[in-house]
């Protein structure tokens, strides 16, 4: 039987259906990754983006149009993550828009609301480029047009505009000559196909399950060479946090002195001193000592003890060890006391307890954990930017897939202006923060801070996931790949040979200094034997070596 209206009731459970099949598909999208690098997300970022939206629709027990628009509008633009899940959405945001206030879908109606979200996503980004996720919307909207005009049967024509979707998405390789080398098509435009399937699928009954589960970051493990779910022995059962309110001189030896008493009862240790307090984490088996020994420079608060051993099965707590590893606790806001308001502040989204410190030491007042592996929402920027008293804060996103998320909150806050600096990798955003002076006004240093940025060489070492070939050269899984600002740069055998050839390709008659970031995986004398030899085949250049202590990578490199 024929159906020409969807109701808010069946509307709810379709948006419900293509949620749950995106969700039961995100790592094969994420396989869909153009470079062979264990860091593929796009399946993981639009999946938590949409399942932001759907617990909020999911809640609402007698749906208008209304109260859904609102729901999959607000709860996607908060909980947008990576490129992807900022045009997923700007789509949903669009479509929503010309819904609201009305009683029913039609096919005319999903017409002119598929037409809007094309242009509010084309709008959304500065750049579009053809052969995404964008090109494959356009697809949409165009084919709905053209059905309007043929049929009212709603499930016909959405059968309709998916076909001519997938088409559209069989092409994109034509278009962007790096997914026919890579043999993907765009898995972004993959991703709206899988949720439009899904919905399609509720609308004729093929699904009848519409109960979402919490999706949480919390469930994605930080990736590493090791194997983020093996079972691991947990040596330090109490996950151990405080700070140290300060009542004497905390100066660098003191600071090395106390890190060195931690290592000697646990590990997993960051201690961050900033003006007159101490943040302070912990893995050990005995959290009175490290108290005792903290109480002998100032008193203590937060103070926080949490059992890993009682309130984790194994698995998820090894999980936690390697998320602690990665300085998932480093990155937790270093709380403040509450200070007067204050013309600048900054935030900055990294991974590595080593780079986290880095940019406190540099004056940064939140550092949200993220980076390639893990995207941080558009709402994480937010509530990062309601802790800093401030008129204007700078936001560094470190990441090309991190900008549009952090553009989106700076157009929803409101009670400060938040200035996007769009660094695309680490050693952009040392050198923004290095080039940052308090004496200039808020453009000034906005202007500073961008053009400081545009001559800034980044290499990052990491491996091969897969076999397949970039830029004509042949890549083996497990091969070491040497990735650079405009692509790939080096492709190895071994660590060191893959990590000269990249910086060779980075270096010219002007480079002077090359900063190196090692690891997770990379022990420190590791990182010094390759420190030296790139010092001895490169003799007139300056290495300056530091722990980044960041998960996939290997080495983050820049060239100044």
């Amino acid at each position: 039987m024929a159906t020409s209206t969807i109701d808010a009731a069946l509307l709810q459970k379709m948006f419900l259906a293509g949620a749950k099949n995106l969700e039961s598909k995100k790592e094969w999208i994420n396989d869909l990754n153009v470079f062979p690098v264990p860091d593929g997300d796009t399946g993981t970022n639009m999946t938590m983006t949409i399942m932001s939206a759907a617990k909020e629709v999911q809640a609402i027990a007698n749906p208008s149009m209304d109260t859904l628009a609102k729901a999959i509008s607000t709860g996607s633009l908060r909980g947008a993550r990576g490129n992807s899940g900022v045009i997923l959405s700007q789509l949903f945001r669009g479509f929503t828009k010309e819904m609201a206030g009305v009683s029913e879908l039609t096919v005319e109606t999903i017409a002119l609301a598929a037409q809007r979200a094309t242009e509010t996503a084309y709008k959304a980004v500065m750049k579009p480029k053809e052969g995404t996720i964008l090109t494959v919307a356009k697809g949409v909207s165009d084919k709905a047009a053209e059905v309007a005009g043929e049929t009212d049967d709603i499930a016909e024509a959405i059968e309709k505009i998916i076909e001519h979707a997938e088409y559209v998405l069989s092409k994109t390789p034509e278009m962007l000559p790096v997914l026919k080398e890579a043999g993907v098509v765009d898995s972004g435009g993959q991703g709206l196909v899988v949720v439009l399937r899904g919905m399609h699928d509720a609308l004729t009954g093929k699904v009848t399950d519409f109960s979402i589960e919490d999706s949480r970051p919390a469930a994605q493990a930080v990736k590493s060479g090791t194997g983020a779910a093996a079972d691991v022995d947990i040596k330090f059962g109490y996950c151990t946090e405080f700070i140290i309110m300060l009542d004497k001189e905390f100066n660098e030896k003191t600071e090395a002195d106390f890190k060195a008493f931690l290592s000697s009862i646990g590990d997993s240790i960051v201690c961050v001193a900033l003006d007159d307090i101490v943040k302070v984490h912990v893995h050990t088996n005995h959290p009175g000592q490290a108290f005792e020994k903290a109480l002998t420079y100032g008193q203590l608060t937060k103070m926080k003890v949490d059992n890993m051993r009682e309130e984790h099965n194994q698995k998820v707590a090894s999980q936690a060890e390697l998320q602690a590893a990665a300085a998932a606790d480093a990155m937790k806001e270093i709380n403040k006391k509450e200070e007067p308001r204050k013309d600048f502040g900054f935030i900055t989204i990294a991974a590595g307890a080593g780079i986290a410190e880095i940019f406190a030491g540099l004056g940064v007042d939140q550092v949200i954990e993220g980076g390639q592996t893990m995207n941080p929402s558009t709402e994480d920027i937010i509530n990062a930017a309601e802790k800093i008293n401030a008129d204007t804060i700078y936001v560094l996103p470190n990441n090309s897939n991190i900008i549009l998320a952090s553009q989106q909150a700076a157009s929803i806050v409101e009670d400060k202006k938040l200035v996007v600096i769009p660094t695309k990798t680490i050693p952009q955003g040392i050198t923004a923060m290095i080039n940052f002076e308090m004496s200039r006004s808020a453009k000034e240093n906005e202007d500073a801070m961008k053009e400081a940025v545009k001559y800034v060489k980044s290499g990052q070492l990491t491996y091969a996931v897969r076999d397949t070939s970039i830029d004509g050269r042949e890549i083996h899984k497990d091969d070491y790949l040497g990735l650079g600002d405009s692509g790939l740069l080096a492709v190895g055998k071994t660590v060191e040979a893959a990590v000269l050839e990249m910086i060779e390709a980075m270096l010219d008659d002007d480079s002077e200094l090359v900063s190196l970031y090692y690891g997770l995986d990379v022990s420190e004398e590791e990182a010094e034997d390759i420190s030296a030899k790139i010092e001895e085949k490169f003799p007139d250049i300056d290495v300056e070596l530091q722990e980044g202590g960041q998960p996939v990578y290997y080495y983050i490199v820049s060239v100044e």
